[in-house]
């Protein structure tokens, strides 16, 4: 096959049926759609494409930077699309945190602004948040940017509703499939195919995944993030789950050992999501039914995750003192603490105040008085035993208290006998009106 340009190969990406002997499932037949061929890599592809071709004309001779709210395959995509294209790209984000995806767009030219959002979404409606700021500021007309827009963008749904969708119809001979199974990251894809499927075959199940709370999986959003996502709309799935790191990690051994597909963790959390939701409904079937998956991208970018929360496969020891040693009876000796009493611990005793969160964001806004350790390199230096005193109390802040309660959790299991959370951290503190300061 022969192609113009390297653009004209996105799409149309293989269908590839699932060995009933790897899922056990015994009346389903689960097929994989395979995302991963497409020239950059990913499911992000299609959108990022849909997004930006029809403004490129021109782009160049105006000056136009590229410009969109990624730290993943999206920026991935757009700052190859803007490199042959003579145009710069610029991905700002917030959650910069797999270096394999910061080294490849700094390869391939792109700027990265890491900025100190409030959460890992972008929050249109909060007018202080710096990505919020950000946001309004590339988005203006005549302000130089091209900005894709990727969360609210309907090119993004629309790539899927005429690519992604039609494709899984055709190559099942012109059928819906019974089930659909997709992780909600922008909720583009999901959204695009749903739509497709259900006009149809209205009777299509469609199960949307997010990750489980406190825990990160690349490319998919937990249940409060999807919340704040334009393109998200709770009625287009049929039930939504949420899914472990560990799930999805399970999930991508079996793909890439069993089924010998490079699945990245996403396409990891899919077949592990779709294998636990179609196991409830398998032994109740007398008719044989079909179900799809999205494989959205390749393992070779997240190696140092993988090693990071598996160091067993890259035969390294498990290090025993990090939060993912953690039991829930650990979990549940973590001390918290409320604002009202935090201030006044503050004033009487005077404990360390650490605060976990990015650089960015404690520059923003912090608690007078405290320092900063970034959550991990706080727990790289756990291994070497507690950064400070046995008999200095300390207080941990995170965003909104979870990642804190962890580290306190694992303090108070090392032996420290006084590290407290402050519960709902630094947001829970602004919201009570107590002082904030900023470099």
């Amino acid at each position: 096959m022969r192609y113009e340009t390297v653009t004209d190969v996105i799409g149309n990406t293989p269908l590839v049926r699932i060995d009933a002997a790897v899922h056990g499932l015994r009346n389903i037949d689960l097929y994989a759609k395979m995302e991963l061929f497409n020239p950059f890599g990913s499911v992000k592809d299609r959108a990022a494409w849909n997004m930006v071709r029809d403004r490129l004309p021109g782009a160049a001779e105006r000056g136009e930077t590229v410009v969109e709210l990624s730290s993943g395959n999206t920026a991935k995509a757009l700052a190859v699309i803007a490199g042959m294209h003579g145009l710069p790209f610029r991905s700002v984000t917030n959650r910069m945190k797999v270096p394999e995806i910061k080294d490849l767009l700094l390869l391939l030219g792109a700027q990265i602004d890491e900025l100190p959002g409030r959460s890992e979404c972008l929050d249109p409606a909060d007018t202080d948040d710096p990505l919020t700021r950000m946001y309004r500021t590339v988005s203006a007309a005549g302000g130089g940017y091209l900005h894709t827009d990727q969360y609210f963008n309907p090119r993004n749904v629309e790539a899927h509703a005429r690519g992604t969708g039609p494709e899984i119809i055709a190559d099942l001979d012109g059928r819906a499939p019974d089930y659909f199974i997709a992780c909600v990251g922008t909720a583009g894809s999901s959204s695009g195919v749903a739509r497709v499927l259900r006009g149809h075959d209205p009777a299509v199940t469609v199960v949307g995944l997010v990750a489980e709370k406190s825990d990160f999986i690349p490319g998919i959003r937990d249940i409060d993030e999807v919340h704040e996502v334009g393109l998200f709309d709770p009625e287009v799935y049929d039930t939504i789950e949420a899914i472990s790191s560990a799930e999805a990690i399970d999930g991508l051994l079996t793909l890439v050992r069993r089924c010998g597909t490079l699945a990245g963790p996403t396409g990891g959390g899919a077949y592990q999501g779709a294998v636990r939701y179609l196991r409830g409904v398998d032994a109740e079937l007398t008719e044989r039914r079909t179900a799809v998956f999205i494989v959205c991208d390749r393992v070779e970018s997240y190696m140092s995750y993988l090693r990071e929360r598996r160091p067993e496969l890259f035969a390294q020891a498990a290090r025993p003192q990090s939060v993912r040693s953690l039991t829930t009876d650990d979990l549940a000796a973590a001390r918290t603490i409320g604002v009202g009493d935090a201030q006044e611990w503050i004033d009487k005793e005077v404990p360390l105040v650490v605060d976990l969160r990015s650089p960015f964001a404690y520059r923003a806004l912090h608690i007078d008085g405290s320092i900063n350790i970034v959550d991990d390199l706080f727990g790289e230096m756990l291994h070497g035993g507690l950064p400070f005193g046995r008999r200095q109390p300390v207080l941990l802040v995170c965003p909104v208290g979870e990642k804190s309660a962890q580290y306190a959790a694992l303090l108070t299991r090392m032996g420290h006998p006084d590290v407290r959370s402050l519960q709902g951290g630094v947001i829970a503190w602004r919201d009570a009106g107590a002082e904030l300061v900023r470099d």
